[in-house]
C-alpha cells in the first residue's frame, strides 16, 4: 500500500517545498491572474496558450489583462517564476496543470466543451505519475468525471493513486480590486480523497482559503448555482422594470426604497441585458444538462428569455424617444455610450451593447459608440471604432443610449449636450 501512495507523497512533498512546477493552460481573464498568483507564491509557472501574441507578451514581461499589471509579469519573469509557450510537450515536465480554457455556448445554445476535450487529449499524451490536474473552466456537472477522467485513464494510470484530478471553479470578476484570485475563497472537489488532498495542498500555497466539497460534481454545481442565482434575480428585476414601465412607475425609485429594508431583500438593478463570461452562459449549461435528464429548468429558461429580450426593449425605447421629436429611427444618428459589459473594464464578451448596436444598425440608424476602454468592436458585419470626439458626437446625435456606466463619463455633461437620452442603467437619476 505504501508503494501505491508514493506518487501522492512525492507530489505533496514538492508542493510543501514549493519546488512543484505549475502549468496553466489558457491564459486569458482567468488563467493569467491565476498564473501570477502562483508565481507570486514562489512557484515556477509555465503559461501554455495557442495564441502566439499572448505567449510573446508574457515572455516580454507585458500583461494584456487589465487586472494584471505588466510590472507584476515583468517581475515574475525576471525572477524566473513565469514563462510562456505554445509547445504542449512541456506538459511532461509539469507537476500540476490547471485548465482555464473557454467554454462558450454554440448558436444552438448547447455547451461547447471542445476546448476541454482537446486539452485533455494533449494532457493524456504526456500524463505521468505524480501529476495533479485541475479543471477551472465552467461547465456542466459531470464533465470532470465523464469527459476528462476516461481520457486520462485510457493510458493505464490510476486516478487517486498515480495521478490526481479535481475541479475548482474560477470566480474571477474583472475590474474588482477588493476580491481577487488570491483572496476569493476557492471551491475544490476531487475525484477521490487523495485527489482533493493534493489539489487543495497546491492551491493553499497561493490562495487564502480553499473550500473543499465532496466531489467534482458538487464543485461544478456550485459555480452554476452562483451564476444562476444572479441570472434569475437579474431576470426578475428586468421584468419588474417592464412592469413599472407599464404602470408608469420609476423602477429605480422602487428598487432603492425596497433596498432600505435591512433584512429579507437583496438589491439587484435592471439594465440592457446580461453580459460577461459567466452569467449569460453558465445557467444554460445547467439547463442543457437537466434536459438530458428529462427535466426543464423553468426559472433558468424564463430568466434567460427576459434577459435576452432586454436589448430589443431598449431599442424600442430609442425609437419611441425619436418619435417624440418627429424622427424615424432609420437615418437617425444614435450614439451608444459604453461597449463593455460592465463599468471600467475592456471586456465585451456577451455584452448587451453589441446586441443594441447590431439591432440599431439593422433598423437603419447611423450608429456610433464611445467607450474609453474599448477602441474597436465587430458585431457580425458591423465594424466600428470608438468615436474620438465625444463632445462632438454628443452634440450631433439624435439620441444617446447609456449602456455601460463607466465612471469616466460626466453624466451631467451628457444630459446637457444630448438631445434625447435613453438610460438603460438609471445612472442619470443618481447623477
Amino acid at each position: 500500500m505504501a508503494l501505491l501512495s508514493a506518487a501522492k507523497e512525492r507530489l505533496l512533498e514538492r508542493i510543501a517545498r514549493r519546488t512543484v512546477r505549475v502549468g496553466i493552460i489558457g491564459v486569458g481573464y482567468v488563467g493569467l491572474p491565476l498564473a501570477t498568483v502562483f508565481g507570486s507564491a514562489g512557484l515556477r509557472v509555465t503559461a501554455i496558450d495557442m495564441s502566439t501574441e499572448r505567449v510573446a507578451a508574457i515572455n516580454a514581461g507585458h500583461s494584456y489583462i487589465e487586472d494584471v499589471p505588466s510590472s507584476l509579469v515583468a517581475h515574475l519573469r525576471a525572477d524566473g517564476l513565469l514563462d510562456a509557450t505554445c509547445d504542449v510537450s512541456v506538459l511532461a515536465e509539469l507537476d500540476a496543470i490547471s485548465i482555464c480554457v473557454p467554454t462558450p455556448l454554440r448558436k444552438t445554445r448547447d455547451p461547447d466543451i471542445s476546448a476541454i476535450i482537446n486539452v485533455t487529449e494533449q494532457i493524456a499524451r504526456y500524463l505521468r505519475p505524480g501529476q495533479v490536474i485541475i479543471l477551472e473552466s465552467t461547465t456542466y456537472p459531470g464533465t470532470t468525471r465523464e469527459i476528462i477522467l476516461p481520457r486520462l485513464e485510457a493510458g493505464g494510470l490510476r486516478v487517486g493513486v498515480d495521478y490526481f484530478l479535481a475541479f475548482s471553479p474560477e470566480r474571477v470578476d474583472p475590474g474588482r480590486t477588493d476580491w481577487t484570485t488570491r483572496n476569493t475563497p476557492k471551491v475544490m472537489g476531487g475525484v477521490t480523497p487523495a485527489c482533493l488532498e493534493t489539489a487543495r495542498a497546491l492551491y493553499e500555497t497561493a490562495i487564502e482559503r480553499v473550500v473543499p466539497v465532496s466531489s467534482p460534481e458538487a464543485a461544478e454545481m456550485v459555480k452554476l448555482l452562483e451564476n444562476t442565482f444572479r441570472a434569475v434575480n437579474i431576470g426578475l428585476v428586468n421584468e419588474v422594470l417592464l412592469m413599472c414601465d407599464k404602470l408608469g412607475l420609476d423602477v429605480w425609485e422602487v428598487i432603492d426604497a425596497a433596498a432600505s429594508k435591512p433584512f429579507g431583500f437583496m438589491k439587484f438593478t435592471p439594465g440592457p441585458g446580461l453580459g460577461g463570461h459567466c452569467i449569460p452562459i453558465d445557467p444554460l449549461y445547467l439547463s442543457w444538462k437537466l434536459k438530458t435528464l428529462n427535466y426543464t429548468a423553468r426559472f433558468i429558461d424564463l430568466a434567460s428569455e427576459v434577459n435576452t429580450d432586454m436589448p430589443r426593449y431598449w431599442v424600442q425605447k430609442v425609437q419611441d424617444a425619436l418619435n417624440e421629436d418627429g424622427r424615424a429611427l432609420k437615418g437617425s444618428r444614435v450614439l451608444v455610450l459604453g461597449a463593455a459589459y460592465k463599468r471600467d473594464i475592456d471586456d465585451v464578451r456577451e455584452s448587451p451593447a453589441l446586441d443594441i448596436l447590431h439591432l440599431l444598425h439593422q433598423k437603419g440608424s447611423l450608429v456610433e459608440y464611445h467607450d474609453p476602454y474599448v477602441p474597436q468592436i465587430q458585431v457580425e458585419e458591423l465594424r466600428l471604432r470608438s468615436v474620438s470626439d465625444l463632445d462632438g458626437a454628443l452634440r450631433t446625435a439624435d439620441c444617446v443610449v447609456i449602456v455601460t456606466d463607466h465612471t469616466a463619463y460626466d453624466w451631467r455633461a451628457v444630459t446637457v449636450a444630448a438631445r434625447r437620452v435613453v438610460d438603460t442603467r438609471g445612472v442619470l437619476r443618481h447623477a
